[in-house]
């Protein structure tokens, strides 16, 4: 499947799209999901936005089985325009396992660059049976408080809203654990007041047209919206795990061995 958007550079495209076939050939390896992240997929690109293209990728069964195995990452030269890297599916699988959220985004990204439905959907399948709400809850409070810790600019407080609106959307989804990725839906299927949603479309729409936001204060009912959901997510810190790890890790293990490709 492909899915650009048409406000994406075409000719940025045609090398994202020659970097994977690169990538493809010269590392002999299979490129089943290959996606947009960063702040264009997530909802809120400036007109300077670089492309953050990120891919799994699967090796030849053999190089799972050698005492030195290659790295679990590949990236490509990277510069003010380009940004494109990928993980092995062992790394994916692994980090999902663990309550990740990063590799769980890349397969709700609405900018695919290629990718086979079937492998989406089957490792979101298999985010829903193993991954732990309590993890993925730590990990965008984590997340909100380290970008919150920086130099605070009104580009940075993005980085501190995306994170708080999935805590709000784990809040109000107690039988899910895979937000999804961009803020508008997060906004969206947050229950939210309609003031703090007029809010964040206005800032989101102020961005867009906005090379470089500076470093002025966020308007305060979202400031507020944060403070408060970072604070009610504090019950993550401590959250007991709810499924077996042994169960957990035999399901990652067979969804893993069943993509392999053989030689």
């Amino acid at each position: 499947m492909r899915a650009i958007p048409a406000d994406l550079d075409p000719d940025v495209v045609a090398e994202i799209d020659g970097r994977l076939a690169a990538v493809s050939r010269d590392h002999d390896v299979e490129i089943p999901w290959a996606i947009e992240s960063g702040s264009r997929a997530w909802g809120f690109p400036s007109p300077d936005s670089d492309y953050d293209c990120r891919f799994i990728f699967v090796r030849p069964r053999e190089q799972y089985l050698t005492l030195w195995p290659e790295r679990d990452v590949i990236e490509t030269p990277l510069d003010a325009v380009f940004d494109v890297n990928g993980w092995d599916l062992a790394k994916s699988v692994k980090l999902i396992a663990k309550g990740n959220a990063t590799a769980i985004e890349w397969l709700r990204s609405p900018i695919v660059y290629t990718g086979d439905p079937a492998f989406r959907d089957d490792l979101l399948d298999l985010a829903d049976r193993i991954v732990e709400r309590g993890a993925v809850g730590r990990h965008y409070l984590h997340v909100a408080r380290q970008q919150r810790a920086g130099k605070p600019t009104l580009k940075r407080f993005f980085y501190v809203l995306r994170p708080a609106a999935a805590l709000r959307w784990l809040e109000v989804h107690p039988a899910q654990a895979v937000p999804p990725m961009d803020l508008p839906t997060l906004i969206e299927e947050g229950d939210l007041d309609d003031d703090v949603r007029t809010a964040v479309h206005d800032l989101i729409a102020q961005k867009a047209q906005t090379r470089e936001l500076g470093a002025g204060t966020p308007p305060a009912i979202l400031d507020r919206f944060v403070t408060a959901q970072l604070d009610r997510a504090e019950v993550y810190e401590d959250a007991a795990p709810e499924r077996d790890g042994a169960l957990v890790r035999s399901l990652a293990d067979e969804y893993f061995l069943s993509l392999v490709r053989p030689t």
